[in-house]
């Protein structure tokens, strides 16, 4: 029996959202300071353990238009419970394997199912509340999975460096579970008046627009430089020496500098221009890059990891509240091939970048993240500057 839709009035995420966006940043982020400890445990080497990491975030990025359509077609919340059983299930396998084919394998398919929790959220709240409000809702989900990336990278090193790396993986597997059977009181959003396209509908109203492709390509180029650089900070700070533990704890940085400038970003929303938003996120990637090109420390590394999670507050948030309102009419699609870019991009820096933390040069490394933040901000920032004049130009603007 399907809860009564609720009004499109909501001003922030429901609690349960919260919840699973929290699982789902745990999960993907406790990986991070784990992967050294990973390849001695089981006897690789690391440039071959980071395929556990890179191969999650491939599939979590390629299975996104697929949990896209069907969130269009079968309903959000639906889609997100089936997502959160699979992610339990294949999570508890991935504790369970001891050698690194089938791990990158059961990690590969927890990727594609926790792939459609925080995409398929974000259309909840695109779905639910007021154009006008909605990046301050964003970044109160934002938030949650901030949460959930600082207890992953502190927690998850300690947990892997004092009992075992296997626990690390465990422990968003029972709460995803949890998850997924509290997920059941969340009412789904009403159908948009176009949603009783086909599949190819879909597809066709996002693939036309060329907002929605310039959106996907700025994605793809954060999440190469972002969530593909950011994973080497804790295997840097493990070469010069360091417990994996001590690794962990110097990024549990990232996470609070989530959790502190999305409130920032809440309170400037609406007061600040989006470009202006863009800019100073997309600053902050660069400087914080650029610190751990020159040295690499704990309280360097510690201050590069809040400068990110500035950026990605700044930037990313404003970014994905772009995503939702491209192709309102097919906004599960959007987002999920949104984020389908994002992850593939991280996917392949992270593959690319193997090499490079292999042989110590993570110098080389974070140099090249920070020079590719500049004109990934610049672009971001003209281009939103030029959507938004054309859109406040229009005679009859589409609703979103």
């Amino acid at each position: 029996m399907t809860t009564p839709a609720p009004p499109v009035s909501l001003v922030r995420p429901p609690l349960p959202l919260s919840v699973a966006s929290f699982i789902s940043s745990f999960d993907r982020f406790a990986v991070s300071p784990m992967l050294v400890l990973i390849a001695d445990d089981l006897g690789v080497s690391l440039s071959a353990a980071v395929a556990a990491a890179s191969g999650y975030y491939l599939a979590y990025g390629l299975t996104q238009p697929l949990w896209g359509l069907l969130s269009d077609r079968l309903g959000r919340v639906r889609v997100m419970r089936w997502a959160l059983f699979g992610a339990a299930v294949a999570g508890a396998v991935s504790a369970l394997m001891p050698v690194l084919g089938t791990l990158v394998l059961a990690r590969v398919v927890t990727g594609a199912c926790f792939g459609a929790v925080i995409p398929t959220s974000l259309t909840y709240v695109g779905d639910t509340v007021r154009a006008e409000v909605r990046q301050r809702a964003l970044t109160d989900l934002m938030a949650a999975a901030a949460l959930g990336t600082a207890l992953a990278t502190g927690l998850g090193g300690v947990v892997a460096g004092l009992v075992d790396w296997r626990v690390a993986f465990t422990v968003p597997a029972v709460f995803a579970l949890i998850c997924a059977v509290a997920l059941r009181v969340l009412p789904e959003p009403p159908r948009h008046e176009g949603d009783g396209r086909g599949v190819g509908g879909y597809l066709g109203a996002v693939l036309r627009q060329r907002w929605a492709l310039l959106v996907f390509a700025l994605a793809f180029t954060e999440g190469a430089i972002m969530l593909g650089a950011m994973p080497f900070l804790a295997p840097a700070l493990q070469h010069t020496g360091l417990a994996a533990a001590v690794a962990g704890l110097a990024i549990t940085a990232y996470g609070l500098g989530l959790w502190v400038f999305a409130k920032l970003v809440k309170h400037l929303s609406g007061r600040w221009p989006v470009p202006l938003l863009m800019l100073v996120g997309g600053a902050q990637l660069c400087v914080g890059f650029a610190i751990v090109t020159v040295n690499v420390s704990v309280p360097s590394v510690a201050v590069t990891a809040l400068l990110l999670g500035g950026g990605w507050s700044f930037l990313h948030s404003s970014l994905q509240t772009w995503a939702t309102s491209v192709v309102p009419e097919a906004r599960g699609t959007t987002i999920a091939f949104f984020a389908c870019s994002l992850f593939v991009g991280s996917a392949v820096a992270s593959w690319a970048a193997g090499p490079l933390a292999e042989d110590g040069r993570y110098g080389l490394l974070f140099g090249l993240a920070a020079v590719a933040a500049v004109p990934l901000t610049a672009v971001a920032a003209l281009s939103r500057r030029r959507y938004g004049a054309l859109r406040a130009a229009r005679p009859d603007p589409q609703p979103e």
